[in-house]
């Protein structure tokens, strides 16, 4: 065991008014296993870059660890998986990389096979085994869950639960429930370490955020009411001093005048410390305002209906035979393991020319709107990507705001957008069209949490006609009337 120190950690990217980290102090333990959490953009990749030495910041990082950062990018993908492991842990023997991917359910022949050919939950779990073997080095896991289905999700998490020693960056919260024991918080305003995982930090903030609440509705009702006193307090000394003139007694009423002035600056202080106390609560309440969505009405209940639809690419069947129907007010969750064809299925429904046979029927006049998977083509400024895509700026920007965009980003092009904050670009996109059905394919990749809980809301209040490909657990298991495995 040894300890991570961390004291007075100030930080700020070249060029930006921003400091990503101000003044912030923290203690960490590497037996810990960490779950790092915040918004998109507070910096979580930021900390773990700099743990590893790769930024210039003022302050200390006081420690013995050694630290190791995934994902990692190998320089040639034509290598060897074995090769590429090698790379990341020079010092272990085969058959401990056999037994740690046996423990994640990925055969052994994939070593020999190149890296850039492995699918990129193959690519996760080869890299993580391999890092694991790395005796005393910390790990620095930055969201390895973005490209493994439900299932892969659910068999890393418990072979993570049997590790120690890791910070794990993730939006995921069944996930960090599964493989956590500590959370570190990125707060509005500062930095926090809770012993439990993730449900335990959520239970405690929530607590804590309702009596941070009631005490400033309270402290507000104080200082009202201070205000108010100190007000007829001023009034009644002016009164007694002006009846000094002509007052057979000018002792006595300057007695007066003086212990009523005595009394105004008591309630002045009471009000004064009141204010101070008001002043410290709140700050790590996060603002999540509600978001609108107008989903149209069809005017019958059949929305789609696929009868032994198989898609193929090439001579490949892609997809199939799938028999599926959805009906207004469904909200249907795609699950299934990576590459049955859920992305494929979602795109055929959008009249995507794809090979395939079947049956496959759309009414007449049906209105989709989507969030596509890849983000990848999000290029210019989002006025252009506004106008381009027939939303109003406005609109479409407002939803933005409610999805944490600052300002400043409106002015940013696109391509320098973090992975999350493109993510939310197509999905206000989305939010801004009225539909009859919504197609969104793993529209939480990337998102934070407290979005996705936003997102949450949005869907079990406007009851939108959704059909949907999302690994997030508890976001499915929430919002889903119906749940369809494809094989």
């Amino acid at each position: 065991m040894s300890l991570i120190s961390v004291s007075h950690l100030t930080f700020g990217y070249e060029g930006s008014y921003d400091m990503i980290f101000e003044d912030a102090s923290f203690l960490l333990d590497t037996d810990w296993k960490l779950g790092l959490i915040g918004r998109n953009g507070r910096g979580k990749t930021t900390l773990l870059k700099l743990l590893m030495g790769e930024y210039s910041y003022s302050g200390k990082i006081v420690t013995g660890a050694v630290f190791d950062y995934f994902p990692f990018s190998p320089p040639d993908l034509s290598a060897p998986a074995l090769d590429v492991a090698g790379m990341v842990c020079r010092d272990y023997e085969y058959w401990q990389l056999v037994r740690e991917l046996s423990l994640l359910q990925v055969d052994e022949e994939v070593l020999h096979r190149p890296f850039g050919t492995l699918s990129p939950g193959e690519r996760t779990k080869v890299l993580l085994a391999a890092l694991f073997l790395n005796e005393n080095h910390f790990l620095l896991i930055d969201e390895p869950t973005n490209h493994l289905d439900t299932a892969g999700r659910r068999l890393l998490g418990d072979y993570l639960a049997g590790k120690k020693g890791f910070i794990l960056a993730s939006h995921d919260r069944a996930f960090l429930d599964r493989c956590t024991d500590h959370i570190l918080a990125i707060n509005r305003s500062d930095i926090q370490v809770r012993k439990g995982n993730f449900s335990a930090w959520w239970e405690d903030k929530c607590r804590q955020d309702r009596l941070e609440l009631e005490q400033n509705q309270r402290l507000k009702g104080e200082i009202r009411r201070l205000d108010q006193s100190a007000r007829q307090k001023a009034i009644w000394s002016d009164r007694v001093e002006k009846s000094k003139t002509g007052a057979a007694d000018k002792g006595y009423v300057g007695h007066k005048a003086a212990k009523m002035m005595k009394r105004a600056k008591a309630v002045e202080s009471r009000r004064t410390q009141a204010v101070q106390e008001k002043e410290k609560l709140l700050k790590n309440i996060e603002k999540v305002d509600p978001l609108a969505l107008h989903p149209l009405r069809y005017h019958s209940d059949l929305l789609v209906r696929l009868e032994d639809v198989s898609v193929y690419y090439g001579e490949n069947r892609a997809l199939g035979p799938v028999s599926l129907s959805v009906e207004r007010g469904e909200r249907v969750a795609l699950r299934g393991k990576n590459g049955c064809g859920k992305s494929t299925l979602l795109k055929l429904i959008q009249r995507a020319p794809l090979a395939h046979d079947g049956s496959l029927f759309l009414p007449a006049g049906i209105i989709l709107s989507t969030v596509p998977q890849d983000f990848s083509f999000l290029q210019g400024d989002l006025r252009d990507f506004a106008r381009n895509a027939d939303l109003e700026e406005s609109l479409f920007k407002a939803i933005l705001r409610k999805l944490e965009f600052s300002r400043t980003q409106f002015d940013k092009q696109m391509q320098y957008f973090s992975a999350g904050q493109k993510k939310k670009v197509l999905l206000a996109k989305s939010l801004c069209q009225s539909a009859h059905l919504y197609l969104w394919d793993e529209p939480l990749n990337y998102i934070d949490l407290f979005s996705r809980m936003q997102i949450e809301q949005l869907i079990l209040e406007y009851e939108p006609t959704l059909l949907f490909v999302e690994h997030d657990e508890a976001f499915t298991q929430k919002i889903a009337t119906r749940i369809v495995e494809l094989e």
